[in-house]
């Protein structure tokens, strides 16, 4: 099978970026098939680092076919300063696609997405404020744009109405100014000649690929714990990011994966609010977060940190079907004596091995820890899997005898040449 899903283990920011860019050297076509440019994937090339949020990872590689399918939202300013940021840099973006049935972020999801959040108070979600939930909202509703809209004659009437529509919101709901119905008009329509050579019925050229035995790479954002349904509701993301989610998104059959490949730090970390068994709020997480640079790539805010949480990514790679683990970040945990990782849930007078769904028991779950010795060499400059201190190894054998699936990949550093294959996948 040509076709592997690289799907987050955790509550995103794993490192899927910089696997991605690994195996795009081999893929013909990277897919990305969900969310917007509320994700972030960073890629280093040598001494070149790369901040991605709506365009996929394969960019990197001049004859790589890269998608925006027809499950992403997609602000066109965002996109086009994406655009214009790469050219600027040297990198070729012509075979760059978005999905004509892509729905199209407006100005006022994003205002509705910070009143929103305003209004909800000490109950706040962490929403990113670029619109995704308000424009996810309307393609439910079945009142979105979409890329296709945004190529036809009538697009100008379409966005008037939906403007209209949405400013009474914000007038009478939210007792806020109306937005400048002309000015998003103008700004719009300006885009529509920029992206006209992008838009394609990119599920056809997907397909097309696949019949003719290419290789497709399904590049997910955020994390499994953010999904909609299987994610801490309502602390998540607005759409799937499973490997479920990629097929529906990318426009091909869920038979056509073969691998499912899942991406985990090698401890845990969360932006935002919500329950977190192994958060560790002190010198410890400290540590993890200044040596892992813990910083989100779109919005810069401090992730908090903890132990890895291997009851959370079991659940993971059920959830997925994950055929392997890629194991990141390996050598933030250099320098630490001892080294924990979650293996069950304390709540009440039970012992919980299932990720539950409540986040009232969730929140009330403390971690059943297995200590390990750490290690305190510097693993920048190893390359292969033996090279490796015995604690390290055996550390990442405690993980996949844990979780249940193999760890085929691990990381230690940012840089492509930090990347030790231990079995090929892709």
């Amino acid at each position: 099978m040509t076709t592997a899903v690289i799907v987050g283990a955790q509550w995103g920011d794993e490192g899927k970026g910089k696997m991605i860019d690994y195996l795009a050297q081999r893929a013909d076509m990277v897919v990305r098939g969900q969310g917007g440019n509320n994700a972030g994937h960073t890629v280093v090339v040598g001494d070149e680092k790369y901040a991605l949020h709506l365009i996929p990872s394969g960019v990197l590689y001049e004859e790589t076919v890269n998608i925006i399918g027809n499950g992403v939202v997609v602000d066109p300013k965002g996109f086009l300063q994406e655009i214009d940021g790469l050219k600027a840099r040297g990198v070729k973006t012509d075979r760059i696609f978005i999905s004509d049935r892509a729905h199209l972020i407006m100005p006022y999801h994003r205002v509705i997405d910070a009143l929103s959040e305003e209004k909800r108070g000490e109950k706040k979600i962490g929403t990113t404020k670029k619109g995704i939930g308000p424009c996810y909202m309307d393609k439910v509703e079945r009142t979105g744009i979409r890329m296709t809209d945004l190529l036809e004659e009538d697009f100008e009437a379409l966005m008037r109405a939906r403007i209209q529509d949405k400013n009474e919101i914000i007038e009478k709901l939210y007792g806020a100014e109306k937005l400048n119905e002309d000015l998003i008009v103008e700004e719009y329509l300006g885009y529509v000649e920029r992206i006209r050579p992008f838009v394609r019925d990119t599920g056809v050229m997907v397909h097309q690929g696949l019949l003719e035995g290419k290789k497709v790479l399904l590049e997910g954002a955020q994390g499994t714990l953010l999904d909609v349904d299987y994610g801490t509701y309502p602390y998540v993301t607005s759409s799937h990011p499973i490997s479920g989610g990629f097929a529906i998104g990318s426009g091909i059959g869920p038979n056509r994966i073969g691998e499912v490949i899942g991406i985990a730090k090698a401890y845990t970390t969360r932006v935002g609010s919500g329950p977190f068994v192994t958060e560790l709020e002190d010198a410890i997480g400290e540590k993890i977060r200044e040596r892992g640079h813990e910083y989100g790539t779109t919005t810069g805010r401090p992730r908090r940190c903890g132990w890895f949480d291997a009851v959370m990514v079991s659940y993971s790679a059920r959830i997925n079907g994950m055929t392997s683990l890629s194991l990141m970040l390996l050598d933030v945990l250099s320098g630490f004596d001892e080294i924990k990782i979650c293996t069950g849930y304390a709540y009440e007078d039970q012992v919980i091995r299932d990720f539950p769904a409540s986040l009232k028991v969730l929140a009330a779950c403390r971690p059943i820890y297995e200590t390990l010795p750490g290690w305190h060499e510097d693993l920048s400059g190893i390359r292969d899997y033996d090279g490796l201190p015995l604690n390290a190894r055996n550390y990442i054998q405690k993980i996949e005898k844990t979780v249940g699936i193999p760890v085929k990949v691990v990381s230690i550093g940012p840089k492509r040449s930090q990347t030790i294959v231990i079995d090929e996948i892709f």
